[in-house]
Protein backbone atom coordinates (compact mmCIF):
# COMPACT_ATOMS: atom_id res chain seq x y z
CA UNK A 1 0.00 0.00 0.00
CA UNK A 2 2.74 2.62 0.61
CA UNK A 3 4.31 1.53 -2.10
CA UNK A 4 0.99 2.23 -4.59
CA UNK A 5 0.61 5.57 -2.73
CA UNK A 6 4.16 7.11 -3.63
CA UNK A 7 4.03 5.58 -6.97
CA UNK A 8 0.93 7.72 -6.93
CA UNK A 9 3.13 10.80 -5.68
CA UNK A 10 5.48 10.28 -8.52
CA UNK A 11 3.42 9.94 -11.15
CA UNK A 12 1.16 12.90 -10.10
CA UNK A 13 4.82 15.56 -10.20
CA UNK A 14 5.18 13.99 -13.08
CA UNK A 15 1.67 15.16 -14.53
CA UNK A 16 2.27 19.07 -12.53
CA UNK A 17 5.99 18.87 -13.96
CA UNK A 18 4.59 17.91 -17.70
CA UNK A 19 1.11 20.26 -17.32
CA UNK A 20 3.30 23.34 -16.10
CA UNK A 21 5.88 22.80 -19.31
CA UNK A 22 2.78 22.04 -21.12
CA UNK A 23 1.36 25.66 -20.46
CA UNK A 24 4.47 27.70 -20.04
CA UNK A 25 6.86 26.24 -22.09
CA UNK A 26 7.60 29.51 -24.80
CA UNK A 27 6.25 32.06 -22.18
CA UNK A 28 9.88 33.31 -21.65
CA UNK A 29 8.98 35.54 -24.83
CA UNK A 30 6.65 37.55 -22.98
CA UNK A 31 8.37 37.88 -19.55
CA UNK A 32 11.93 38.98 -22.01
CA UNK A 33 9.21 41.64 -23.56
CA UNK A 34 8.23 42.47 -19.92
CA UNK A 35 11.77 42.78 -19.00
CA UNK A 36 12.69 44.85 -21.84
CA UNK A 37 10.16 47.78 -20.82
CA UNK A 38 11.44 47.45 -17.06
CA UNK A 39 15.03 47.91 -18.49
CA UNK A 40 14.09 50.23 -21.08
CA UNK A 41 16.02 48.32 -23.65
CA UNK A 42 14.61 48.40 -27.37
CA UNK A 43 12.59 45.85 -28.29
CA UNK A 44 13.29 44.04 -31.44
CA UNK A 45 11.52 42.99 -34.51
CA UNK A 46 10.58 40.21 -35.35
CA UNK A 47 7.84 40.25 -37.97
CA UNK A 48 7.51 37.89 -41.14
CA UNK A 49 7.21 40.18 -44.58
CA UNK A 50 5.43 39.35 -47.41
CA UNK A 51 6.15 39.25 -50.79
CA UNK A 52 5.77 43.32 -51.26
CA UNK A 53 7.62 43.64 -47.37
CA UNK A 54 4.24 43.96 -45.48
CA UNK A 55 3.51 42.21 -42.59
CA UNK A 56 1.44 39.29 -43.02
CA UNK A 57 -2.43 39.07 -41.58
CA UNK A 58 -4.96 41.44 -41.17
CA UNK A 59 -5.40 44.11 -38.54
CA UNK A 60 -7.27 43.32 -36.64
CA UNK A 61 -9.29 46.21 -33.48
CA UNK A 62 -9.19 44.07 -30.99
CA UNK A 63 -6.81 40.84 -30.12
CA UNK A 64 -6.65 38.20 -27.67
CA UNK A 65 -4.25 38.78 -24.74
CA UNK A 66 -3.13 35.47 -24.91
CA UNK A 67 0.29 34.87 -25.62
CA UNK A 68 0.77 33.30 -29.45
CA UNK A 69 4.04 31.72 -28.59
CA UNK A 70 2.55 29.39 -26.13
CA UNK A 71 2.99 25.27 -26.73
CA UNK A 72 -0.79 25.17 -26.42
CA UNK A 73 -1.85 27.85 -28.64
CA UNK A 74 0.88 26.29 -31.34
CA UNK A 75 -1.23 22.82 -30.55
CA UNK A 76 -4.20 24.08 -31.46
CA UNK A 77 -3.39 25.80 -34.16
CA UNK A 78 -2.00 22.99 -36.03
CA UNK A 79 -5.00 20.77 -35.46
CA UNK A 80 -7.42 23.56 -37.14
CA UNK A 81 -9.25 24.41 -33.39
CA UNK A 82 -8.06 27.34 -32.11
CA UNK A 83 -10.53 29.68 -33.25
CA UNK A 84 -13.26 27.06 -32.29
CA UNK A 85 -12.05 26.57 -29.11
CA UNK A 86 -12.30 30.28 -28.21
CA UNK A 87 -15.23 31.03 -30.13
CA UNK A 88 -17.36 28.51 -27.91
CA UNK A 89 -15.25 30.45 -24.89
CA UNK A 90 -16.58 33.87 -26.19
CA UNK A 91 -20.46 32.51 -26.60
CA UNK A 92 -19.98 31.62 -23.11
CA UNK A 93 -18.88 34.84 -21.57
CA UNK A 94 -16.33 33.60 -20.12
CA UNK A 95 -12.71 35.54 -19.29
CA UNK A 96 -11.13 32.68 -20.82
CA UNK A 97 -8.11 31.25 -23.31
CA UNK A 98 -8.83 28.18 -24.95
CA UNK A 99 -4.89 27.11 -24.37
CA UNK A 100 -5.82 27.49 -20.45
CA UNK A 101 -9.27 25.64 -21.36
CA UNK A 102 -6.95 22.33 -22.59
CA UNK A 103 -4.16 22.87 -20.19
CA UNK A 104 -6.89 22.55 -17.37
CA UNK A 105 -8.86 19.73 -19.27
CA UNK A 106 -5.38 17.92 -19.67
CA UNK A 107 -4.54 18.65 -16.23
CA UNK A 108 -8.11 17.11 -14.70
CA UNK A 109 -7.39 14.11 -17.04
CA UNK A 110 -4.36 13.07 -15.66
CA UNK A 111 -5.43 13.69 -11.81
CA UNK A 112 -8.76 11.11 -12.62
CA UNK A 113 -6.50 8.88 -14.67
CA UNK A 114 -3.44 8.69 -11.47
CA UNK A 115 -6.06 8.48 -9.20
CA UNK A 116 -8.20 5.58 -10.25
CA UNK A 117 -4.90 3.39 -11.76
CA UNK A 118 -3.33 3.81 -8.83
CA UNK A 119 -5.45 4.32 -5.67
CA UNK A 120 -8.54 2.37 -6.52
CA UNK A 121 -8.51 -1.76 -5.92
CA UNK A 122 -7.81 -3.47 -8.85
CA UNK A 123 -11.20 -4.22 -10.42
CA UNK A 124 -11.48 -0.65 -10.59
CA UNK A 125 -8.33 0.66 -12.10
CA UNK A 126 -9.34 -0.45 -15.39
CA UNK A 127 -11.90 2.30 -15.84
CA UNK A 128 -8.83 4.91 -15.57
CA UNK A 129 -8.89 5.76 -18.86
CA UNK A 130 -12.33 6.08 -19.02
CA UNK A 131 -12.48 8.23 -15.83
CA UNK A 132 -9.76 10.35 -17.33
CA UNK A 133 -11.47 10.58 -20.64
CA UNK A 134 -14.87 12.07 -18.88
CA UNK A 135 -12.88 14.29 -16.52
CA UNK A 136 -10.95 15.94 -19.75
CA UNK A 137 -14.40 16.39 -21.30
CA UNK A 138 -15.58 17.99 -18.06
CA UNK A 139 -14.37 21.60 -18.68
CA UNK A 140 -15.36 21.62 -22.28
CA UNK A 141 -19.35 20.70 -21.23
CA UNK A 142 -19.13 23.47 -18.63
CA UNK A 143 -18.13 26.08 -21.06
CA UNK A 144 -20.95 24.36 -23.51
CA UNK A 145 -23.48 24.98 -21.25
CA UNK A 146 -22.82 28.42 -20.29
CA UNK A 147 -22.69 29.24 -23.77
CA UNK A 148 -26.40 27.51 -24.83
CA UNK A 149 -27.63 29.58 -21.42
CA UNK A 150 -26.51 32.73 -22.85
CA UNK A 151 -27.51 32.31 -26.15
CA UNK A 152 -31.07 31.37 -24.87
CA UNK A 153 -31.02 34.49 -22.61
CA UNK A 154 -29.60 36.68 -26.14
CA UNK A 155 -32.60 34.56 -28.08
CA UNK A 156 -35.15 36.04 -25.41
CA UNK A 157 -33.93 39.46 -25.26
CA UNK A 158 -33.58 40.01 -29.08
CA UNK A 159 -36.54 40.46 -30.49
CA UNK A 160 -37.18 43.54 -27.98
CA UNK A 161 -33.65 45.35 -29.19
CA UNK A 162 -35.22 45.16 -32.55
CA UNK A 163 -38.17 47.00 -31.64
CA UNK A 164 -36.15 49.65 -29.99
CA UNK A 165 -33.49 50.05 -32.47
CA UNK A 166 -36.88 50.51 -34.55
CA UNK A 167 -38.43 53.34 -32.40
CA UNK A 168 -35.36 55.05 -31.84
CA UNK A 169 -34.31 55.13 -35.50
CA UNK A 170 -38.19 56.34 -35.79
CA UNK A 171 -36.91 59.17 -33.22
CA UNK A 172 -34.31 60.69 -35.27
CA UNK A 173 -31.53 58.34 -34.06
CA UNK A 174 -28.70 57.30 -36.66
CA UNK A 175 -28.53 53.31 -36.57
CA UNK A 176 -24.97 53.39 -34.89
CA UNK A 177 -26.49 55.25 -32.09
CA UNK A 178 -28.90 53.50 -31.72
CA UNK A 179 -26.71 50.03 -30.78
CA UNK A 180 -25.21 52.60 -28.47
CA UNK A 181 -28.19 53.41 -26.35
CA UNK A 182 -29.37 49.03 -26.31
CA UNK A 183 -26.13 49.19 -24.16
CA UNK A 184 -27.86 51.28 -21.33
CA UNK A 185 -31.30 50.54 -21.79
CA UNK A 186 -31.01 46.58 -21.73
CA UNK A 187 -29.10 43.98 -19.71
CA UNK A 188 -26.62 41.32 -20.36
CA UNK A 189 -25.60 39.39 -22.59
CA UNK A 190 -27.41 41.23 -25.46
CA UNK A 191 -25.92 44.52 -24.38
CA UNK A 192 -22.42 43.33 -23.83
CA UNK A 193 -22.81 42.30 -27.68
CA UNK A 194 -24.17 45.44 -29.12
CA UNK A 195 -21.92 47.39 -26.99
CA UNK A 196 -18.64 45.39 -28.71
CA UNK A 197 -20.63 45.60 -32.21
CA UNK A 198 -20.74 49.63 -31.62
CA UNK A 199 -16.86 49.49 -30.51
CA UNK A 200 -15.51 48.19 -33.49
CA UNK A 201 -17.81 50.23 -35.59
CA UNK A 202 -16.35 53.74 -33.69
CA UNK A 203 -13.34 52.34 -34.10
CA UNK A 204 -12.61 52.64 -37.88
CA UNK A 205 -14.59 48.95 -38.94
CA UNK A 206 -16.93 49.15 -41.69
CA UNK A 207 -20.65 48.53 -40.32
CA UNK A 208 -20.92 45.39 -42.86
CA UNK A 209 -17.26 44.02 -40.97
CA UNK A 210 -19.27 44.92 -37.40
CA UNK A 211 -22.48 42.79 -37.81
CA UNK A 212 -20.60 39.74 -39.53
CA UNK A 213 -18.58 39.77 -36.28
CA UNK A 214 -21.98 40.18 -34.89
CA UNK A 215 -23.26 37.08 -36.46
CA UNK A 216 -20.33 35.08 -35.82
CA UNK A 217 -19.68 35.81 -32.09
CA UNK A 218 -23.80 34.39 -31.61
CA UNK A 219 -24.46 32.01 -34.52
CA UNK A 220 -28.37 32.59 -33.88
CA UNK A 221 -30.77 32.20 -37.22
CA UNK A 222 -32.74 35.60 -35.81
CA UNK A 223 -28.91 37.04 -35.44
CA UNK A 224 -28.13 36.19 -39.10
CA UNK A 225 -31.69 37.67 -40.31
CA UNK A 226 -31.15 40.61 -38.33
CA UNK A 227 -27.77 41.70 -40.01
CA UNK A 228 -28.76 40.51 -43.65
CA UNK A 229 -31.73 42.99 -43.40
CA UNK A 230 -29.31 45.67 -42.27
CA UNK A 231 -27.25 44.84 -45.32
CA UNK A 232 -29.39 44.48 -47.67
CA UNK A 233 -31.13 48.03 -46.68
CA UNK A 234 -28.13 49.43 -46.90
CA UNK A 235 -27.81 48.36 -50.33
CA UNK A 236 -31.11 49.15 -51.83
CA UNK A 237 -32.75 51.29 -49.38
CA UNK A 238 -35.79 51.71 -47.90
CA UNK A 239 -37.59 51.70 -44.57
CA UNK A 240 -35.11 50.24 -41.94
CA UNK A 241 -37.52 50.22 -38.77
CA UNK A 242 -40.65 48.71 -40.68
CA UNK A 243 -38.44 45.99 -41.72
CA UNK A 244 -37.03 45.49 -38.04
CA UNK A 245 -40.28 45.47 -36.28
CA UNK A 246 -41.20 43.28 -39.03
CA UNK A 247 -38.60 40.81 -38.00
CA UNK A 248 -39.13 41.11 -34.64
CA UNK A 249 -43.05 39.72 -35.03
CA UNK A 250 -41.68 36.94 -37.15
CA UNK A 251 -39.29 36.01 -34.45
CA UNK A 252 -41.88 35.59 -31.78
CA UNK A 253 -44.06 33.82 -34.28
CA UNK A 254 -41.31 31.77 -34.97
CA UNK A 255 -40.46 31.59 -30.74
CA UNK A 256 -44.25 30.35 -30.18
CA UNK A 257 -43.97 27.55 -32.97
CA UNK A 258 -40.72 26.30 -31.48
CA UNK A 259 -42.43 26.08 -28.42
CA UNK A 260 -45.86 24.11 -29.44
CA UNK A 261 -43.29 21.64 -30.45
CA UNK A 262 -41.25 21.48 -27.29
CA UNK A 263 -44.70 20.82 -25.77
CA UNK A 264 -45.63 17.98 -28.37
CA UNK A 265 -42.18 16.17 -28.06
CA UNK A 266 -41.68 16.52 -24.58
CA UNK A 267 -43.44 12.70 -24.27
CA UNK A 268 -40.69 11.51 -27.03
CA UNK A 269 -37.78 13.06 -24.87
CA UNK A 270 -39.08 11.72 -21.59
CA UNK A 271 -39.08 8.30 -23.62
CA UNK A 272 -35.91 8.52 -24.48
CA UNK A 273 -34.28 9.57 -21.09
CA UNK A 274 -36.19 6.36 -19.36
CA UNK A 275 -35.05 4.16 -21.59
CA UNK A 276 -31.78 5.09 -21.23
CA UNK A 277 -31.43 5.27 -17.88
CA UNK A 278 -33.57 1.74 -17.16
CA UNK A 279 -30.01 -0.96 -18.08
CA UNK A 280 -28.20 2.00 -16.07
CA UNK A 281 -30.46 1.28 -12.74
CA UNK A 282 -30.65 -2.90 -13.46
CA UNK A 283 -26.86 -2.55 -13.81
CA UNK A 284 -26.50 -0.44 -10.70
CA UNK A 285 -29.34 -3.13 -8.71
CA UNK A 286 -27.79 -6.19 -9.89
CA UNK A 287 -24.07 -4.86 -8.50
CA UNK A 288 -25.47 -4.52 -5.06
CA UNK A 289 -27.60 -7.73 -5.18
CA UNK A 290 -25.38 -10.11 -6.78
CA UNK A 291 -21.95 -8.96 -7.18
CA UNK A 292 -20.51 -12.04 -8.39
CA UNK A 293 -23.05 -12.32 -11.30
CA UNK A 294 -22.15 -8.81 -12.27
CA UNK A 295 -18.21 -8.73 -11.95
CA UNK A 296 -17.96 -10.75 -14.98
CA UNK A 297 -18.27 -7.84 -17.08
CA UNK A 298 -15.14 -6.29 -14.93
CA UNK A 299 -13.28 -9.14 -14.76
CA UNK A 300 -13.32 -11.39 -17.73
CA UNK A 301 -11.78 -9.74 -20.77
CA UNK A 302 -15.07 -11.04 -23.05
CA UNK A 303 -17.36 -9.21 -20.33
CA UNK A 304 -15.42 -5.80 -21.38
CA UNK A 305 -16.03 -6.95 -24.93
CA UNK A 306 -19.83 -7.59 -24.48
CA UNK A 307 -19.95 -4.26 -21.84
CA UNK A 308 -18.36 -2.04 -24.29
CA UNK A 309 -20.65 -3.28 -27.10
CA UNK A 310 -24.17 -2.93 -24.85
CA UNK A 311 -22.97 0.72 -24.01
CA UNK A 312 -22.21 1.03 -27.51
CA UNK A 313 -25.80 0.43 -28.45
CA UNK A 314 -27.36 2.16 -25.48
CA UNK A 315 -25.22 5.29 -26.77
CA UNK A 316 -26.74 4.75 -30.19
CA UNK A 317 -30.07 3.90 -29.37
CA UNK A 318 -30.81 7.07 -27.32
CA UNK A 319 -29.19 9.40 -30.30
CA UNK A 320 -31.54 8.09 -32.63
CA UNK A 321 -34.46 8.57 -30.60
CA UNK A 322 -33.03 12.37 -29.54
CA UNK A 323 -33.08 12.91 -33.23
CA UNK A 324 -36.39 11.88 -33.85
CA UNK A 325 -38.18 13.89 -31.37
CA UNK A 326 -35.65 16.64 -32.03
CA UNK A 327 -37.47 18.85 -34.88
CA UNK A 328 -35.64 22.19 -35.80
CA UNK A 329 -37.69 25.71 -36.59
Amino acid sequence: MLFTVLLFVIVLAGSLLLFNVFGAASGGAEAEKVRDRLLGRPAAKKSKKGKKGEPEGEPALMKSDEPQTSLAVKVLKRLELAERVQGMIDRAGLRWTASGLVQTALFLGLLSFNFVYFLLPPPLDNFALLAALAAFAVPFLYVQSQANRRMRRFEEQFPDSLEFIARSMRAGHAFSVSLEMIHREFAEPLAGEYRRTFDEQNLGLPLDLALQNLAKRVPLLEVQFFVSAVLLQKRTGGNLAELLDKLAYLIRERFKLRGRIRALSAHGKLTATALTCIPMAVAVLMFMSNPDYISFFIRDEMGHIMAGFCIGLQIIGYLVMKKIVSIEV
